[in-house]
């Protein structure tokens, strides 16, 4: 599809706005109910799906339950299949560690054990950022012979660490069981060229749970998403845009920056973010914007807070309306439904608001209406030629 985008890219003023609400699409809590974006107060995103056109995008393929790595890829255009980006590598970058061919990037989660070793809590509590940060330092303490080990910081109980040496592969499963009541996993390599990776990882866990054992939360680590530094073409590359990305959770900065778009700004709150699109208007055609808490409310298994931050989301629409821009897009990587307190593979509500697109019966934003939309269902990787095509910068294919 990129040899396709690179062949009929056409420049000119429009720009495009993607709002990335993460883990966007729900279900009700019970047969005949209404999911949470359905129950949110969205009144201005019910305006624009009553102007533009609706429909369920499928962030890999039908079944498959994403990774927020995969889900955003998708709604990069790049399909997830294809450029396997993994989440140590989005941390890493999103923090602004430059990694290094033959390096592998791991995100971690500080966790809480009991004393039989089983897992009480995945996320250590969220354990505040000032309180795991000190923490996350003092795993650099951890020494393992023939590698170097990189620790650092990223936010709440997340850290990352990256090991660089001789004959490393990223292709090893994520120790998280996810679930509570069991030990952690051990690492396991899923292909030849990671044996070494495996025993390496081992040690880091073991040296890391005795330098946390007296910690009553964070007393011990799970790895996730180990992978190398990949390569994948860049926006400017494939779709001809000056591409921004205002984001605060490092790993969504990582993966912008990895498709070659300018982390812009330090905001830290919707209204921030609004401020620094504000402030970057003039200097960038697309702007992806990214908005954490409607996932990882849907992660807590909280109905009622999904509900109030998917309304916090519609809040901001009338400062991105009121900038004009060409094509709005509202959607999210995936669907994070608080009933299963995890991602999930339903199609995730997608509303594209566009001067010359084609309106259909949607009259809100929600599930059940996007269901008839007139986008259909349609897999993730889809929608930036759609934004494009809408946004006057596809050409005609063929004679």
């Amino acid at each position: 599809m990129h040899d396709l985008t690179r062949q009929l890219q056409v420049k000119n003023d429009s720009k495009i706005v993607l709002l990335v609400a993460d883990g966007l699409g729900g279900l009700p809590q019970e047969p005949g109910g209404k999911t949470e974006l359905e129950t949110a107060n969205t009144p201005h995103l019910d305006a624009l799906a009553r102007e533009g056109v609706c429909g369920g995008s499928i962030p890999v393929k039908p079944g498959i339950s994403p990774g927020s790595g995969p889900g955003h890829l998708g709604l990069f255009g790049y399909d997830p299949l294809e450029y396997l980006i993994g989440r140590g590598a989005l941390e890493a970058t999103g923090i602004g560690f430059k990694l290094e061919e033959g390096d592998v990037a791991i995100r971690c989660n500080f966790c809480t054990l009991d004393s039989d070793g089983n897992i009480t809590d995945r996320r250590a509590g969220r354990i505040p950022t000032e309180e795991s940060a000190p923490l996350a330092i003092k795993l650099r303490e951890v020494s393992i012979p023939g590698v170097q080990v990189f620790v650092e910081p990223v936010k709440e109980h997340r850290f990352v660490v990256v090991f660089r040496g001789e004959g490393l592969g990223g292709n090893v499963a994520d120790t998280d069981p996810q679930a509570t009541g069991v030990p952690p996993l051990d690492p396991i390599a899923t292909a030849e060229d990671s044996h070494k990776t495996v025993e390496i990882a081992k040690e880091f866990i073991k040296q890391a749970r005795e330098l946390l054992a007296d910690q009553p939360k964070a007393n011990c680590c799970t790895l996730r998403g180990v992978s190398p530094k990949p390569n994948p073409p860049s926006y400017e590359d494939v779709y001809g845009l000056r591409a921004a990305a205002i984001a605060v959770y490092p790993m969504y900065k990582g993966l912008a920056q990895l498709v070659g778009m300018d982390v812009i700004g330090q905001a830290q709150t919707l209204e921030e973010q609004m401020t620094v699109l504000e402030e970057n208007w003039d200097k960038y055609d697309f702007f992806f914007i990214h908005f954490k808490y409607t996932d990882s409310t849907g992660e807590d298994g909280n109905f009622d807070a999904k509900v109030k931050k998917t309304a916090e989301v519609d809040t901001c629409v009338p400062r991105i309306m009121a900038l004009k821009p060409d094509v709005f897009i509202c959607t999210g990587d995936h669907s994070t439904p608080a009933m299963l307190a995890s991602h999930s593979w339903h199609p995730v509500p997608t509303l594209l608001w566009a001067k010359h697109c084609r309106t259909d019966p949607c009259q809100n934003f929600g599930e059940a209406e996007c269901l008839k939309g007139g986008l259909g269902q349609f897999e993730a990787k889809y929608l930036m030629p759609l934004a494009l095509a809408n946004a006057g910068r596809l050409g005609k294919f063929g004679a």
